[in-house]
């Protein structure tokens, strides 16, 4: 073998065994949310009242889709709204929160838009965050919230 193939043949193989290295450091595809239900939310009621199931704790921060029904909004147009199991006919400010199922979530949207009716299937994709919160604007109280959401109906 002469000199410049041997020289041809070192460099494709320092290439090649650089390879694995650029690849490593390429920055990695965003993940997609991961898929949650209603019926994963929690995963016991006790005396100490609704306790979260080890998962959704565990995606607490991350970014999630979940699917249920929007509740009838305030307004047309709004940063946030309610989802549900089921559908729902009241409205959330016009009732108190005993006549609330217990596994509601709480959306805020990353921009204010118009709202689908109430009672239309909705898939919700957003940050979950967990524990009791009151919304320093609306006094509305949640346990589980989805924020900087988007939504699809």
């Amino acid at each position: 073998m002469d000199g410049a193939s041997m020289i041809s043949r070192r460099r494709a193989l320092v290439g090649a065994l650089a390879m694995p290295a650029l690849a490593a450091s390429a920055r990695p595809a965003a993940a997609s949310p991961e898929r949650i239900t209603f019926e994963g939310l929690y995963k016991s009621f006790g005396v100490l009242g609704l306790a979260f199931d080890d998962r959704i704790v565990a995606l607490k921060g991350r970014d999630v889709t979940l699917a249920g029904y929007m509740a009838p909004p305030l307004r047309a147009e709004s940063t946030f709204f309610v989802l549900t199991r089921e559908p729902l006919a009241i409205c959330p400010f016009c009732q108190s929160d005993a006549d609330w199922p217990l596994d509601i979530v709480v959306v805020y949207l990353r921009a204010q838009a118009a709202l689908a009716p109430a009672g239309a299937s909705t898939t919700v994709s957003g940050r979950l965050d967990l524990g009791s919160w009151t919304d320093p604007e609306t006094g509305f109280v949640s346990q589980i919230r989805l924020t900087r959401a988007g939504y699809e109906s």
